[in-house]
């Protein structure tokens, strides 16, 4: 861990010095208090509004102004803050830039419009939601579908088949050595905290290989755990998808309608179409393929005992038929026209869906389908999930989706990767409400009804300079020797852009000896052709010359949400859990 050192480190000392404000924050001090020795409120009040805005930032009130001092003399000074001065030192002014609860990157509030139609949304969306770890071998439970609502996301998706003796529904990932859990466990646990974090309408997608009789027994539970929850649509086709508002406090159900999905089934059997590995990639189909028609006598948790294997798949489509109750508690259909791709994608007038693709399978779309893909987006639901070769539950590139304005790009939560930090960043958006307004470029279409073009060289539309100033706070989540055994660690920070493939780049700065202060003061200009879902990835390692740098934090913040001037940046961990007081100050600035 940490740099080589010679003999003399081990005389080292671990102590931690407090950094002097950056050159910047002593300027802004000097001006904005008039070059007095202390802030006011007042003064304090002309900075945050004249220094501190632009980009959507809304005016703060003075009453706000004068609690934010309160505060940071309360902590400062517990016993003569209420005695004495109600204004800021430099120290006091440095402290409240350098606190991510008072001086955050970007706003907490819900602020887009959320009266728009679901297609018009990217939607924070999970993959096997059920699974605590790999996607072969580690149990199943509620627990990760906990955290994942907790954590803002939307679409919770349940894998369901028949337990052993075929009177029940357990959830797991089929045809692996994953050990089920109850579906009532899960719907009850989604129940209990699906507005923990959000208001916003929880999508429960079924990925549904039951008979007939157990359809009927997962409708009964649905309806009994839910109740008023329970989104019940209109008889007949859905024209239009509903708004994120209008389904506040809502529970959606999106599978294939019963009859559809044996269909399509009996269709794949009469092809000669078996399922042969745990790969989603099966053309052009949903991911409800990887399961094996019901009768087959390989799939582990059925029972070889039971009447449903004498019957065959014709059978089970007519008593599907009388599966009313399931199929009417469907609020977003899911499947697939007969046919390719370009049949899949077709935008119907009076009806709308949703279409399920794996990742490879989009990159192959977008080949030669792209306009088409954008244009379906506009109005139905895009979902895209991880291909079947990800046993460890890793993650793919979201861009890829957002960029042809896929909804629904499913992850595996429980994972962790750069992948995972992008997604995370995307859905700090918005007030962390787990809806994201798509950009208007993908939502209109030009004069001949052409549509947004990823792949067409862009001029530049925005520049974002950010300069980072200095970090502090891991000797409080870390311990002494956790960096080097010997001496205080040697930090240096990424900065970079994830987004459209022309703005993709990453920076980083010095590596800073032997504090657990840094000071850098390093600046970076990125250019930015497509603002709109340009995410500023934010890494901070430490430096080791002879081994792997260390982790030492990490976040991802969605540029259009940046507030400009100088903030203070929250730092997570590996798996997107924040830090207790690791953080960094910095500054954004858009030039155009």
């Amino acid at each position: 861990m940490g740099s080589y050192r010679v003999c003399c480190c081990f005389t080292r000392k671990f102590k931690v010095t407090e950094a002097d404000p950056p050159d910047d924050v002593k300027q802004a001090f000097d001006r904005y208090a008039g070059g007095a020795v202390h802030m006011t409120a007042d003064q304090l009040l002309v900075f945050i509004n004249e220094y501190q805005s632009g980009n959507g930032v809304s005016m703060v009130e003075k009453t706000e102004v004068e609690r934010i001092v309160e505060q940071v003399l309360h902590k400062r000074h517990p016993i003569t803050s209420l005695i004495n001065r109600k204004t800021f030192t430099l120290e006091d002014f440095h402290h409240y830039l350098f606190s991510f609860e008072l001086n955050p990157p970007i706003g907490s509030q819900v602020h887009q419009d959320m009266t728009a139609p679901l297609s018009h949304y990217f939607i924070y969306t999970g993959h096997n939601s059920y699974l605590t770890g790999n996607q072969l071998s580690s149990p199943c439970s509620d627990v990760p579908i906990i955290k994942a609502l907790k954590r803002g996301v939307r679409v919770i998706e349940l894998d369901l088949w028949p337990n052993s003796s075929r009177d029940n529904v357990h959830v797991l990932h089929g045809r692996t050595l994953t050990t089920p859990v109850e579906l009532v466990k899960c719907l009850k646990s989604i129940k209990e905290h699906a507005f923990t974090a959000s208001a916003y309408p929880v999508i429960i997608t079924l990925e549904d290989h039951l008979t007939p009789d157990l359809q009927e027994k997962v409708a009964q539970m649905l309806t009994e755990t839910f109740g008023e929850m329970l989104l019940r649509p209109e008889p007949g086709d859905l024209k239009e998808l509903p708004s994120p508002e209008s389904l506040k406090y809502r529970i959606l159900i999106s599978t294939k309608p019963p009859k559809e999905y044996l269909e399509a089934e009996e269709d794949k059997r009469s092809k000669s179409q078996r399922v042969k590995d745990l790969s989603d990639d099966d053309g052009w189909g949903e991911e409800s393929s990887r399961a094996l028609p019901y009768k087959d006598k390989s799939i582990k948790c059925e029972s070889d005992e039971s009447d449903h294997d004498n019957e065959d798949i014709e059978t089970h489509i007519k008593r599907a038929d009388s599966c009313p109750v399931y199929k009417s508690l469907i609020a977003i259909h899911a499947g697939k026209p007969k046919g390719g791709l370009t049949e899949a994608l077709k935008v119907e007038n009076d009806k709308v869906r949703r279409l399920s693709l794996a990742e490879q399978e989009l990159e192959r779309a977008v080949e030669r389908h792209q306009q088409q893909i954008i244009r379906f987006t506009q109005k139905n639901i895009l979902r895209i999930y991880p291909k079947g070769t990800r046993f460890t539950s890793s993650n793919y590139k979201p861009l890829i989706g957002w960029l042809h304005g896929a909804q629904m790009i499913a992850f595996n939560m429980q994972g962790y990767g750069r992948a995972l930090w992008l997604m995370h960043g995307m859905f700090r958006a918005n007030g962390g409400c787990g809806y994201v307004k798509k950009p208007d470029f993908l939502m209109k279409n030009g004069p001949n009804n052409e549509v947004f073009d990823p792949k067409a060289k862009l001029s530049v539309k925005k520049t974002l300079k950010v300069k980072v100033y200095m970090g502090d706070g891991w000797h409080l989540d870390f311990k002494q020797t956790h960096f080097d055994a010997y001496s205080p660690p040697d930090f240096y920070t990424r900065v970079g852009i994830a987004g459209a493939p022309a703005d993709e780049i990453m920076r980083k700065t010095k590596p800073i000896e032997d504090t657990w202060t840094p000071v850098w003061n390093e600046e970076f200009t990125f250019e930015l052709t497509v603002p709109e879902i340009a995410l500023l990835r934010i890494e901070v390692h430490e430096y080791d010359m002879s081994e792997k740098d260390d982790f030492a934090g990490q976040t991802c913040l969605p540029v259009s949400e940046l507030r400009p001037g100088i903030r203070a940046v929250p730092l997570c961990d590996r798996k997107g859990n924040p830090y207790t007081a690791a953080r960094l100050l910095m500054k954004f600035e858009f030039l155009s």
